[in-house]
């Protein structure tokens, strides 16, 4: 009778586990998706060319959100952003369609910087719910550079006379054909200034610093991811797949699909920019006269949000 029991107890364990086990193994169902944007190169306005490289562009940003927002199953985004900033109206931009997707869509924001994400780079990573850097990122840069080149004497030595006509006091001081007066640098200064105090409103605004706090970081100056954290820049030390875990957290998933967007293709406007770059070499013009151009076309330099290593 006593055997008899063992092998009925013995039955009825091997049935459960029969039953058990596999349940036990079936995938927990994915119950949303996190997609990583990559967002690499310069901040400007114009589109990435062969000639160019890659680029960060507000309409490449919005593209990337809107397609984001179109999706029901997004339930948080990653930016990994690799980026030394750039022009800084696109930063703005770029900044303002954080903004726009966090309260239309209602997901969570997390930053994966990569090597770089400095200046610029670091301004559109402010309102997002949080950022990860690696310990080795170069970030910070908290600043705003101009500069107006003066080839007057370049141009009297290559014997080239410019004759300016202009409606409007200060209408030709950042052509570089002539060197600023004290008033013009002041007025320069103070635009510099301006940008400069909005760079610090919105890291306050973004990290929950004051701005007195914010001013003494906001030297210029690059700081690694470790001091970075130290210092309250940034949330915490990891790579992408730190990010991707901590997006899932936040949107409160046990699991989520990841998915990577691509980068857009190259289009037959973007191969312009290589082929007129072809045309200038193949016109004859030494390195000296392409410098010279450049100069030239690109004198005019508005202040920028840019880490330059």
């Amino acid at each position: 009778m006593k055997k008899k029991a063992i092998i009925i107890s013995v039955v009825i364990v091997a049935v459960l586990a029969a039953i058990l086990i596999p349940l036990l193994c079936i995938p927990r169902p994915v119950t949303g998706k996190i997609v990583v944007i990559p967002l690499t190169g310069s901040i400007t306005t114009e589109e990435s060319s062969l000639f160019s490289g890659s680029v960060i562009t507000p309409k490449l940003v919005r593209d990337y959100l809107t397609r984001a927002e179109g999706d029901p199953a997004v339930k948080a985004i990653v930016l990994r952003i690799e980026s030394p900033g750039g022009e800084i109206a696109p930063c703005q931009e770029i900044l303002w369609e954080i903004e726009r997707i966090k309260e239309t869509k209602s997901v969570p924001i997390v930053i994966s910087m990569g090597g770089t994400a400095a200046s610029g780079g670091y301004y559109i990573s402010t309102k997002a719910d949080k950022i990860v850097a690696l310990p080795t990122t170069m970030t910070g840069s908290i600043g705003v550079i101009s500069a107006v080149t003066n080839i007057e004497e370049l141009l009297e030595k290559l014997g080239i006379q410019i004759e300016i006509f202009k409606g409007g006091k200060y209408k030709d001081m950042y052509w570089g054909f002539r060197e600023l007066t004290p008033e013009e640098q002041e007025i320069m200064q103070e635009l510099v200034d301006e940008y400069y105090e909005q760079f610090v409103d919105v890291v306050a605004e973004g990290r929950g610093l004051s701005k007195e706090e914010v001013r003494n970081l906001a030297t210029g100056q690059i700081y690694t991811g470790t001091e970075a954290k130290e210092l309250g820049l940034v949330d915490e030390l990891g790579d992408l797949n730190t990010a991707t875990d901590l997006a899932m957290e936040l949107a409160g998933l046990e699991t989520a699909m990841v998915e990577y967007y691509q980068p857009p293709k190259l289009t037959i406007w973007s191969l312009l920019g290589l082929a007129d770059a072809i045309k200038v070499r193949l016109s004859g013009l030494s390195a000296q006269d392409i410098i010279l151009l450049e100069i030239l076309n690109h004198n005019y330099r508005q202040p920028l949000f840019l880490y330059q290593s």
